[in-house]
């Protein structure tokens, strides 16, 4: 086993410190899972057992599973409704989450919020929100409380680049930096937002920039690089953590799919999502990692991917078997008692 330290390559290029194998491996297993799970929500989609919008995280994985990493209890996380991803990286189980998705009663939410809209308070997952850049001034509402509760948690709030052009993400800016609320603000650039490309919707396509004039931190990261993204991680949680404030991580990533199940993607180029396939996924450069490294082998991976693929039929299985919900929960958890 290789130290935790020493240069490690893949793929010919430097990746940075090579953490100990069994991190790197569970790195590999929960972008992994992710993988998986959204292909086989593609699948139920596609035959009709999953309604409503659905947007699929695959190529995105790298970003939640190495800012997780850096996360410890109580730390909040909230984000947009590509969001099935974030909730397996915050350890929300995976047949609770492929039941919301199918509408049945065994799901987060009861089956009553679909895809966009389910939350784990054990978790301290937040949504899921269907509406462009809501969770934002939410997200910055829990860093709130959490200062305000005198805690050092931080609150992870993720939105996508087609979002950073919203008003509401500038007034949350603007009260975080005044209170210095520890709030990580993760652009997700995955280049494209519903289907235009940054540089035509953005006059500043430097996205970690737009806290400058609040005064906020912004770094760009390699959203396709896990170790990258996790090192990010640490300084931007130190960061809020000292009581600096928020901080923006613009996190460079890819989608393969459409924006969502009904976009054919036809604003890019086959060839660009198979050269971003072939040079730069996530999953992949860990695999070459343990491999070239020798810190795992062929039979120990194909063992995880069996693992996971037990995991996710297992979670398809039960978002089928699980009863819908009554009519009368339309009534149930319309209002917080207090």
């Amino acid at each position: 086993m290789a130290k935790a330290g020493k240069t490690a390559e893949a793929g010919g290029k430097k990746a940075g410190k090579l953490p100990p194998a069994d991190e790197l491996l569970r790195y590999y297993r929960d972008m992994l899972l992710i993988r998986r799970f959204e292909e086989k929500a593609g699948q139920l989609y596609g035959m009709g057992l999953i309604g409503g919008f659905c947007h699929l995280y695959i190529g995105q994985e790298a970003v939640v599973v190495g800012l997780q990493a850096c996360a410890k209890q109580g730390d909040a996380v909230i984000t947009a409704y590509r969001d099935h991803g974030h909730m397996l990286a915050t350890g929300m189980d995976p047949k609770g989450v492929m039941a919301e998705l199918t509408g049945r009663i065994g799901g987060y939410s009861k089956g009553k919020g679909g895809s966009m809209h389910m939350f784990s308070r054990e978790k301290h997952f937040y949504g899921g929100h269907g509406i462009v850049g809501a969770q934002v001034p939410i997200g910055t509402g829990l860093a709130f409380a959490q200062k305000y509760n005198k805690t050092d948690n931080v609150t992870f709030c993720y939105f996508g680049d087609g979002a950073a052009n919203q008003g509401q993400v500038y007034e949350s800016f603007n009260m975080a930096e005044l209170w210095k609320l520890p709030v990580i603000y993760v652009i997700e650039n995955n280049q494209y937002a519903m289907g235009t490309a940054v540089t035509r919707a953005s006059a500043q396509p430097a996205l970690y920039r737009r806290g400058e004039s609040f005064g906020i931190q912004g770094r760009q990261v390699d959203g396709m690089n896990v170790l990258a993204v996790k090192e990010a991680g640490e300084e931007a949680v130190d960061w809020c953590r000292s009581g600096k404030g928020p901080i923006i991580l613009e996190v460079m990533t890819y989608r393969y799919r459409g924006h969502s199940m009904s976009d054919p993607a036809k604003y890019r180029s086959k060839e660009e999502v198979t050269k971003m396939r072939a040079e730069h996924d996530p999953i992949d450069q860990v695999r070459a990692l343990l491999l070239n490294n020798k810190l795992a082998d062929e039979d120990a991976l194909k063992a995880i991917d069996k693992e996971v693929k037990d995991i996710v039929q297992e979670a398809a299985d039960f978002s089928q078997q699980s009863p819908e919900p009554d009519p009368s929960e339309l009534w149930t958890d319309v209002y917080v008692e207090a």
